[in-house]
């Protein structure tokens, strides 16, 4: 699946924000506006650009970095075995209750990476699931609760992100 490019004719009638914190709290929104948990991509750090076509639903974010693997400590989300790696940019179309088109998220299971192209949301009688799908048709369901705001602390975040490290997990684009 080719990657997404973002047009300065997207730009043109996206909403479009700068700066970490801004980016993070309108992507929380926009997650929370499309029946998504908060906290899906809580340990993404250091997001410079986030923008939403809100006719589309096509969403980017653009990060100063990304995370590679360390001898010492990998920096990736880590959740029931599961590893996620996020690349510089992530872009794709959101819907409700679901993401659809992503490019720049990778899951790692089993030693082997997959591309992630599809996350959706749902609703069961007693609890929710969230499924995330890979292009060669495999998928993996987990409670959504893992995935919520409020069920990962700020330590957590920061050493899930990488940021209390000493800065080896950071490779700055060129």
């Amino acid at each position: 699946m080719a990657t997404q490019l973002v047009t300065e004719e997207m730009k043109a009638k996206a909403e479009v924000y700068h700066g970490s914190e801004t980016c993070r709290r309108k992507f929380t929104s926009l997650l929370q506006e499309k029946g998504l948990p908060g906290g899906l991509l809580l340990t993404l750090q250091d997001i410079h650009e986030y923008g939403y076509v809100r006719d589309t639903g096509f969403v980017w974010l653009r990060r100063r970095c990304r995370h590679e693997m360390s001898s010492k400590r990998d920096g990736f989300h880590r959740f029931d075995n599961v590893v996620i790696s996020y690349d510089a940019e992530i872009t794709a179309y959101f819907e409700t209750n679901k993401i659809k088109n992503l490019t720049g998220v990778k899951a790692r299971e089993f030693m082997i990476w997959f591309n992630l192209t599809e996350i959706h949301v749902q609703q069961q009688p007693r609890s929710a699931t969230i499924t995330f799908k890979t292009p060669v048709g495999l998928s993996r369901s987990f409670p959504i609760s893992v995935f919520e705001a409020r069920s990962v602390g700020v330590d957590a975040v920061k050493e899930l992100a990488g940021e209390a490290n000493d800065g080896k997990l950071c490779k700055k684009e060129r």
